[in-house]
């Protein structure tokens, strides 16, 4: 199986959707499976990220998030469960550049990816692909599943 037929195939997957390490293969190659498998995809570059606020925002930004979004861990959660102004059959966050806000905030930062997690796990329950995947050198995330 080619890598980005294997990247989709494991995309597709609702089962085993959530936050992991983005694996060490050309992005653009990424995006392309996600797209291939339904699913709308974001890039969020955190390279110049170092606070909470910061954080937020750029997901905002990226993610279009609407105007009621109140910048704060419940709001992201409200606002990353219902999508409903970006609707899909299932959706891929690249949050990249990581290490940055790791270093100067790594509890907000950890605390936004429970909620990425969380989120994971609610859109499972609706039969919906919601991946999170994390650029960063840092241990302790799971790595992509090696198959569907």
């Amino acid at each position: 199986m080619s890598g980005n037929v294997h990247l989709q195939a494991i995309l597709s997957s609702t089962d085993k959707a959530g936050v992991y390490h983005l694996p060490h293969t050309d992005k653009k190659q990424i995006v392309a499976a996600a797209k291939a498998a339904g699913l709308t995809s974001f890039r969020v570059d955190l390279a110049k990220v170092g606070t909470r606020e910061q954080l937020l925002a750029a997901i905002a930004d990226t993610l279009k998030f609407p105007a009621w979004y109140g910048h704060n861990l419940d709001a992201l959660a409200d606002c990353l469960g219902d999508m409903s102004w970006q609707p899909a059959e299932g959706y891929l966050v690249l949050l990249e550049h990581c290490d940055s806000i790791y270093g100067a905030a790594e509890a907000d930062f950890l605390s936004a990816i429970e909620v990425f997690a969380q989120t994971a796990a609610d859109w499972q329950d609706q039969g919906v692909a919601f991946w999170c995947l994390i650029e960063m050198q840092a241990d302790g995330i799971a790595w992509l599943p090696s198959g569907p």
